[in-house]
């Protein structure tokens, strides 16, 4: 069902956020903006002419491997899911996004920094209200290759349920779990990114993150740390130094919280669906979810919901005297 049962939302002021992108290694200034009623939330490559825009909803997903991206007659937004994480928890329904480059600003691997850039600007109540996928049945989704699921179940309110499981003794099950959108500030917005050790290898000799270092991702230790690998890491990451933490994490950060990686993908989660276009008001639970189970799963939403508006039609009772005739 689709309710209208709430104000739309949009920030009271612009701010400005500058960092590296994790992928591409280019300085980006990013520009967040209030927005007009019914414009949904909107990216803008400042750095083309002409500009483009491109929404961000699921129908425009083409890549999801190591983040999910968004593209547009050739243009891309990469790494969209920690700031459309952070809009969706702060319920903003409106919000033109500039920026001059091809990827959301790694930051420090959480979404954090975006969701005090919200808290700061402050957040405006507007006349239109604002359309909610209130579910009425179970919906799901599993990835036959991966194992992932993901599902949504009827409920009076909308929170998250998340488990991971990576089968390593280093990270094992965790589970992470945010009961009202109000506390993703607090609780899950903190948590960073992660990685493991032999992923990271595997991306440094590739070349695929020229703005990591070692303060927005936690490295998951899943083998042992040859000499010849550790050099390579402190060339790359610019320090004299690296070791392993008795818990198995490389020693430049501390976890925020001791399930910090569950907590993560639930954020993950969170950002992604909220490409379904839409706020949702369901129980979502997902198990070993990635951005390519999520994206699908939001562009199924999606689809549902286009159906339903498309048999949403006002009932006529053509037995009563018309309103107006033909004159």
């Amino acid at each position: 069902m689709i309710a209208k049962i709430k104000s739309q939302q949009t920030l009271k002021k612009q701010v400005k956020l500058k960092g590296v992108g994790l992928h591409t290694g280019e300085q980006i200034l990013m520009v967040l903006n209030p927005a007009p009623e019914n414009t949904g939330i909107q990216f803008v490559r400042t750095d083309l002419d002409p500009q483009v825009e491109i929404p961000a909803l699921a129908n425009f997903v083409t890549l999801t491997d190591r983040g999910t991206t968004i593209e547009k007659e050739g243009v891309k937004i990469q790494t969209t899911e920690h700031l459309l994480a952070a809009l969706f928890a702060a319920e903003i329904s409106n919000c033109i996004i500039e920026i001059n480059g091809s990827e959301i600003p790694i930051m420090d691997g959480s979404s954090k920094p975006f969701s005090d850039a919200i808290e700061k600007a402050g957040i405006e109540s507007q006349e239109e209200e604002q359309e909610v996928f209130v579910v009425q049945e179970v919906i799901e989704h599993t990835d036959a290759e991966t194992g992932s699921e993901i599902l949504i179940l009827p409920s009076d309110d909308t929170s998250f349920n998340v488990m991971i499981d990576f089968q390593t003794k280093v990270l094992g099950t965790q589970n992470a779990y945010l009961q009202k959108l109000e506390d993703f500030s607090k609780e899950i917005a903190p948590a960073r990114t992660f990685s493991f050790l032999h992923e990271l290898e595997m991306l440094l000799e590739n070349g695929l993150i020229k703005g990591g270092d070692l303060n927005n991702a936690i490295v998951y230790v899943d083998k042992p740390l040859e000499e010849s690998n550790m050099k390579k890491l402190k060339e790359a990451f610019g320090r004299k130094s690296i070791a392993v933490k008795p818990n198995g994490i490389l020693d430049n950060l501390t976890l925020n919280f001791p399930n910090e990686a569950a907590r993560h993908k639930l954020l993950d989660v969170l950002g992604d669906l909220s490409l379904i276009g839409i706020p949702t008001r369901a129980k979502i639970i997902a198990s070993k979810p990635g951005h390519k189970t999520n994206t699908t799963f939001a562009k199924k939403v999606a689809s549902i919901i286009s159906e339903l508006k498309r048999k949403d039609v006002p009932q006529i009772d053509f037995s009563k005297d018309p309103v107006k005739d033909v004159n």
